[in-house]
């Protein structure tokens, strides 16, 4: 690749007062190049765009500005930090139009992952961490939403991941505009794109975003586009008319309830029929509610509090199968009563009640601050306790204290033991456990 500005040099650009050393080329596309650079020793990327691009998009530093003045939504963006521009001795031109223009922004750390990787079946995600994804995913969304932003072209491409924790960053936020304002000239990504915004009828908005951000989690889910079915099997060629038409003008839900034209092919869309019945009705209706009632009417699609509620219940009721080990969910093991991958009969085992909140005993499984109250935000990142194996026989398994303090386990035989942060008791003879945030309750 030929890059814009020289590698290895130490360049002063306008907008910032200390020098940048470029070290590497990170990669390019049709916009412009990224970079890795070093501004007094701290690494960052910067984004330099292309000039034939600048003349497209007549208000893109605009936008870039709003954007810096209002601040990252969250940590989970790749936000614009600063926006800079080329002097005459950077890129020998004397025309300052052509003096070229970018921006700063976080490096992406290490560890972090495309999703298209997951998605293309290059990297094996648990239903844990692929639901953990999600959640992290809509609350972004909700961060940048309430900020009066909409993001306009969410997709697999833009989304980072580290895969073993569920952190996320979303990058390419210079198509991010104020809601209503509509000053980008990008409407979205083909098989993302709401149908009003692909057909014309509307311009990108937050229930456009609503929209692609479902279609990105039934992807990150089953490992399927929700639009594949029968009806994609029998076009020929996929070509702009029969994408507007697949995606626009007769887009048809693969798990219609009512209407089967689109459903998914046994031979060509495994994935889709196995992972769909795994996940818990309640979940499965948030996709009914934008891929169905929400196809025509963008006021009726799944709002992202509603999309966090389900995807936080949903890991709640997570448990593995005694057998192979695999993710279930009681409604599927109810209707079914077997695990879906090697068919042996389950048990649902204990659970941990706390609040109004039922979380099942098993590995990996999390309790939050918010399991106490119906007040306190819903948020995965800070759990108070998890769910762990004993080192020395995996099928005892306990609770260990996240937190800073110490609780008081009230054992089945009359004792009380306290359990300081760090150390977990024993869930097969705890009864209860008392913390300042309130009682778990042990349920077998």
């Amino acid at each position: 690749m030929n890059w814009i500005l020289p590698i290895g040099s130490t360049l002063l650009l306008d907008g910032i007062s200390q020098p940048l050393q470029i070290v590497r080329g990170i990669g390019g596309g049709s916009q412009g190049q990224v970079y890795e650079v070093r501004m007094d020793s701290q690494p960052l990327a910067l984004k330099w765009y292309f000039p034939s691009f600048l003349r497209q998009d007549h208000h893109l530093r605009s936008r870039l500005a709003e954007c810096i003045h209002a601040g990252e939504p969250s940590e989970n963006f790749l936000w614009p930090l600063a926006l800079l521009r080329g002097r005459d001795s950077v890129v020998g031109q004397v025309n300052p139009d052509d003096r070229g223009f970018g921006y700063l922004m976080k490096l992406r750390p290490q560890g972090y992952i495309s999703a298209m990787q997951h998605y293309g079946g290059f990297v094996n995600l648990s239903i844990a961490s692929a639901l953990k994804i999600c959640f992290n995913l809509v609350d972004a969304f909700n961060s940048l939403h309430s900020k009066g932003f909409c993001y306009k072209d969410i997709s697999l491409g833009n989304l980072f991941m580290e895969h073993e924790s569920g952190n996320i960053l979303v990058c390419d936020n210079d198509n991010v505009d104020i809601e209503g304002q509509n000053q980008s000239a990008v409407l979205g990504t083909p098989g993302y794109m709401a149908p009003e915004i692909l057909m014309g009828q509307a311009k990108p908005s937050r229930n456009s975003d609503l929209f692609s951000l479902a279609v990105l989690i039934f992807r990150l889910l089953t490992r399927h586009d929700p639009f594949h079915g029968k009806m994609e099997r029998q076009i020929q060629c996929l070509d702009e008319p029969a994408r507007r038409h697949l995606y626009g003008h007769d887009p048809v839900f693969i798990f219609h309830p009512s209407d089967g034209r689109n459903s998914p092919d046994p031979n060509d869309h495994k994935a889709a029929l196995i992972m769909w019945p795994i996940y818990p009705k309640a979940l499965q209706d948030l996709f009914l509610q934008t891929f169905v009632a929400g196809l025509r009417n963008p006021w009726l699609r799944t709002l992202t509090g509603q999309w966090r509620q389900g995807i936080a219940t949903t890991l709640d009721q997570r448990f593995l199968c005694r057998t192979c080990g695999q993710e279930n969910f009681p409604e599927m093991t109810a209707q079914f009563n077997h695990c879906w991958n090697c068919q042996s009969k389950q048990q649902l085992g204990a659970s941990l009640y706390c609040g109004s909140s039922t979380i099942r005993v098993a590995e990996g499984n999390e309790i939050h601050p918010y399991h106490f109250s119906p007040f306190t935000e819903i948020r995965t990142n800070d759990p108070w306790g998890l769910v762990v194996c004993n080192p020395k026989q995996a099928s005892i398994l306990g609770l260990k204290n996240l937190s800073q303090e110490a609780w008081q386990a009230e054992l089945s035989n009359g004792d009380t033991v306290v359990v300081p942060p760090g150390r977990a008791t024993n869930l097969e003879s705890t009864d209860r456990i008392l913390t300042s945030r309130g009682k778990i309750k042990v349920i077998r």
